[in-house]
């Protein structure tokens, strides 16, 4: 990891770059896939999957016997472990249920807001390096609370032509039944196109490698809707003299181990505790069988040592993390001053794991610095959120006139003319009334 110990402000943009390869480099690979997928369907599909994913596969589509047979390839404790994620995930994201809305803004004129479900949505679930069924639960949840009404989702298979049977258990119990083996930015494509096997959907969830993620942004302009620009994972630790070394050095290497393309990123004013961070990651690196994945991001990796609290909060503002750890003794105080992050973990008993996995909020957040405009995904991310109005005559009196003289203000005469014939025909009925 590089150490940086109270770096101007100047310098931070430069020091806080993620390992990521340029967009330009990256879309003159993922394109030809999106063309190819997008002109030869399902041929296409099974062409990728000899040439990425080493297998020659007979069938796109997990079958319903696949399906049922996982679920007795899995000791009984991650069974459990998985229903108790489950539950604590659908408990959180049940909570975010909003009520439509109903108010009268004037008399006789009413607006509404109620959330409607998005019809199609496809799950993308990694499945190269690490089969990661705890997002199949990340998203297959919230979409059945939302109530999509289909729900497709697509991960990469095993040179034996298979999905994890924790990825389909974990699917069949979010009542996920279109599931397809086709990975990388051939999958993208996939539900953005349709294929004889996949079908078209209207929006697409799921973290990512960097052509995946590319493919996404690709994609979101060609008429298909994506949750964020998800790449690869990186969290931030703020830590004081009350951290335990050997708790922050587990933390950055939890998410070190994910790719080489992860960053992590240590924030401190402690420069005693930076040395004993590093000793302790140089005791656990070697014991994890993930090492050469995590010790290539501990060299895009980085420690700032700053002069004060406030200058370690300023500098996670700019970073705006994807995971964020506040390491420190009073956590609560801090949390109102972050404002870039997608998911804030406070104290030092509450790892990162536990979000990417059971503690109930969702672990498909922004990265790469996103997390400045965009949030992590939810209950929310599933719906669409339709306004309705509703206008009686005497609310058209009252709120015409004002209508009127804003859209001949604006030269709109058509705008004007929709009240106008209308309360020319209400003044007539009502002289009729009065004779």
């Amino acid at each position: 990891m590089q150490i940086y110990k109270n770096p101007p402000r100047e310098d931070w943009e430069e020091i806080l770059t993620r390992p990521t390869q340029q967009f330009k480099k990256i879309e003159k690979i993922v394109k030809p896939i999106i063309k190819k997928v997008k002109k030869k369907g399902d041929k296409a599909l099974k062409q990728f999957a000899l040439e990425y994913d080493h297998v020659e596969l007979e069938s796109i589509a997990v079958s319903k016997e696949e399906i049922n047979k996982a679920e007795k390839q899995l000791s009984k404790e991650l069974k459990e472990a998985i229903q108790t994620a489950y539950k604590n995930i659908e408990t959180f994201h049940a909570a975010q249920k909003e009520e439509p809305i109903a108010v009268q803004t004037m008399p006789g004129v009413s607006c509404m807001r109620k959330s409607v479900a998005i019809q199609k949505v496809g799950l993308y679930i990694p499945g190269g390096t690490a089969p990661l069924f705890s997002s199949v639960l990340m998203l297959g949840i919230p979409a059945k609370l939302a109530g999509c009404q289909e729900i497709v989702l697509c991960s990469p298979p095993n040179r034996e032509g298979k999905l994890h049977p924790a990825i389909l258990y974990s699917a069949k119990l979010a009542g996920i039944n279109k599931i397809c083996k086709v990975g990388g930015a051939q999958a993208i494509a996939a539900m953005t196109y349709g294929t004889k096997t996949i079908p078209k959907v209207h929006k697409i969830f799921g973290p990512g490698n960097q052509y995946v993620t590319v493919a996404k942004q690709i994609v979101s302009q060609k008429g298909v809707s994506i949750d964020m620009p998800a790449g690869p994972s990186e969290v931030a630790v703020l830590a004081d003299s009350t951290a335990k070394p050997a708790f922050v050095a587990a933390d950055l290497l939890s998410q070190a181990e994910h790719g080489k393309d992860s960053q992590v990123l240590l924030v401190t004013t402690e420069e005693k505790l930076v040395e004993q961070v590093q000793n302790e990651i140089g005791k656990q690196l070697s014991k994890l069988p993930r090492h050469e994945f995590a010790e290539a991001a501990l060299e895009n990796s980085v420690v700032c040592i700053m002069e004060s609290s406030t200058d370690c909060i300023d500098l996670l503002n700019e970073y705006g993390a994807e995971h964020l750890i506040l390491s420190i003794e009073h956590p609560r105080e801090i949390m109102n001053r972050i404002f870039n992050a997608g998911s804030v973990f406070l104290g030092h008993y509450t790892p990162e794991s536990a979000g990417d996995y059971a503690s109930g909020t969702n672990h498909t957040l922004p990265t790469n610095g996103y997390a400045k405009s965009f949030s992590g995904v939810s209950l929310d991310s599933f719906v669409k959120k339709i306004t309705y109005q509703e206008i009686t005559e005497e609310g058209l009196q009252l709120l015409g006139p004002t209508v009127e003289i804003m859209a001949e203000a604006e030269k709109l005469m058509a705008h004007k003319r929709a009240v106008s014939l209308r309360l020319t025909e209400i003044k007539a009925k009502n002289s009729e009334l009065r004779k």
